[in-house]
């Protein structure tokens, strides 16, 4: 085997022994360099996560900055144990560039997802839980993952969204804060008695104890249409009751408009152009 080795690489057996044990050396020495790297990676990074649990980072931001500073760690280690063994980092450097380049061009699309959810991450524009609006779709936040954001809807439809363009689109939040105010909209017939009508809708507000006094109230009279006339009634709740006030506000308006001989006006099949939804 020795002889093989002098004839193939013109070395004497002093020479080959040399060399071997030199290898060998260097392996070992590689393989210890993973070994702790590795180690002390783990320990890192789950140090980085403890700091950022303490202060109360968001749950997927912190799991997102334990996988990025341990995967960074990491390629150190791997870079650090090859460089052991004797490989010259120029070269190293230049085929990691040209192979980063070639799979940033192929996954161009899939990078941008990932800025993106490094954005969402960062700056929190909604988090899992908040009802938002984005890229014509709407739903409750289920999951804000490194390259997707998913949505539910009220009907349990599953909405997968890429984080590029929720990241670099228009974004609206409908729970993150923690008033919100309901609109009503209510048609009236010509004749009947606007002031009760406006007196109506101020008691039923004032019944509703999950509406708030501050900021006040408002019932006016918005508009005059060649149908109806139009009474706009607006009240501030808190953001978790917005719906339950909206619907429950809808049914004692219809009734108690109906039992008062307040008429909505409706569509007529003669003038369906001059019908508006209130």
């Amino acid at each position: 085997m020795m002889n093989k080795l002098e004839e193939l690489f013109g070395l004497k057996s002093g020479d080959v022994s040399k060399v071997l044990l030199e290898i060998g050396i260097n392996l070992l020495v590689a393989i210890i360099i993973i070994i702790i790297g590795f180690w002390l990676a783990k320990m890192v990074s789950k140090g980085v996560e403890r700091l950022m649990t303490k202060s109360n980072t968001d749950k997927s931001l912190t799991t997102f900055i334990r996988s990025l500073v341990s995967g960074i760690l990491r390629v150190l280690v791997i870079v650090t144990a090859i460089t052991q063994l004797g490989v010259e980092m120029t070269s190293f450097v230049a085929i990691l560039g040209a192979a980063g380049l070639a799979i940033g061009l192929a996954f161009s699309g899939t990078l941008s997802n990932f800025a993106g959810g490094v954005m969402i991450l960062a700056f929190k524009p909604f988090k899992a839980g908040d009802y938002i609006s984005t890229q014509n779709e709407e739903g409750i936040v289920d999951e804000v993952l490194i390259f997707n954001t998913i949505l539910k809807t009220p009907d349990n439809k599953v909405i997968i969204l890429p984080n590029g363009a929720v990241a670099n689109g228009v974004i609206i939040n409908f729970t993150k804060a923690e008033k919100r105010r309901v609109d009503w909209r209510v048609s009236i017939s010509y004749g009947d008695d606007l002031l009760k009508a406006k007196n109506l809708l101020e008691q039923y507000i004032k019944q509703e104890k999950r509406i708030l006094n501050d900021p006040e109230p408002v019932v006016a009279l918005a508009e005059m249409s060649h149908l109806a006339v139009v009474i706009a009634a607006r009240g501030w709740v808190d953001t978790n009751d917005y719906w339950d006030v909206f619907f429950t506000m809808n049914e004692r308006i219809y009734n108690g408009f109906n039992e008062n001989g307040l008429t909505i006006p409706h569509m007529t099949k003669d003038r369906p152009e001059e019908y508006k939804a209130p």
